[in-house]
């Protein structure tokens, strides 16, 4: 008659579960260009442990250094949680990398990309920059994420920012919106988005208006449930796959 020993230790394991906003402390999470780490170090906080993050950067680890002023602390406090650091990470070839290739992941996370600052951000030319880097992101993280596993990208909203045409980019990768919700830095405490190039590298740069899109694998479970959902709340489907295939 007493309280099952099963369901005990099951209500035990679930309160270990520790979240912050979409990301849970059970899941591998891959996070790509991190700027000074900030990110993964609020993730690594929330959890009481970075054992499932694989925190990159693009830099070296002394550019890094000397570029932001506390990514030092950010990576010793990293190491100690136990997190995977790995710097001079390109994400359009990340796929190819030892240390990245055989590995798969739930979450994989790219937080505002951005090509650099070589313009305006309303040129053509600067707006197709970005857009190279974000499908060669795109490309990469399909072939590291598993199967019923997301892929985000924040970015920030209107002009000349929806001119990048993420959702269209992910479809070439055989990639499916299944959500988009605004993104709120308060929701991530230690969080630092950083300029990331130029003399101001260190510095903070304006958000504004800006959301995650979320990803996944077409034809994966995920999709299917979020299709079924949509289906249910809203009695028809917003939802859809293109008919062909993209190679």
């Amino acid at each position: 008659m007493g309280f099952d020993r099963k369901e005990a230790a099951a209500a035990a394991e679930e309160e270990e579960v520790k979240w912050l906003k979409h990301y849970s402390s059970t899941e591998s999470i891959l996070i790509v260009g991190d700027g000074d780490l900030s990110f993964s170090w609020a993730l690594a906080i929330a959890f009481c442990s970075a054992e499932n993050l694989v925190a990159t950067s693009i830099d070296s680890y002394e550019d890094l250094t000397r570029k932001y002023s506390k990514a030092e602390s950010n990576i010793f406090v990293l190491k100690m949680m136990g997190a995977t650091i790995l710097h001079g990470i390109d994400a359009n070839t990340m796929k190819l990398h030892n240390d990245l290739k055989m590995r798969r992941f739930d979450r994989i996370v790219f937080n505002f990309p951005h090509a650099g600052f070589k313009g305006k951000e309303d040129r053509m030319d600067v707006i197709n920059a970005h857009k190279k880097l974000v499908r060669g992101f795109l490309h990469n993280a399909s072939h590291l994420i598993r199967p019923n596993g997301e892929i985000h990208v924040s970015h920030k909203t209107g002009n000349p920012y929806d001119k990048w045409d993420i959702e269209e980019l992910a479809l070439g990768s055989s990639l499916i919106k299944v959500d988009q919700v605004s993104f709120r830095i308060e929701d991530y405490p230690g969080y630092n988005q950083k300029r990331g190039d130029g003399a101001n590298c260190d510095e903070p740069f304006a958000l504004g208006a800006c959301c995650t899109f979320k990803f996944c694998i077409r034809g994966s479970k995920k999709l299917k449930s979020a299709h079924r959902n949509m289906i249910s709340s809203h009695g028809s489907s917003t939802l859809s796959e293109p008919i062909s295939t993209v190679q």
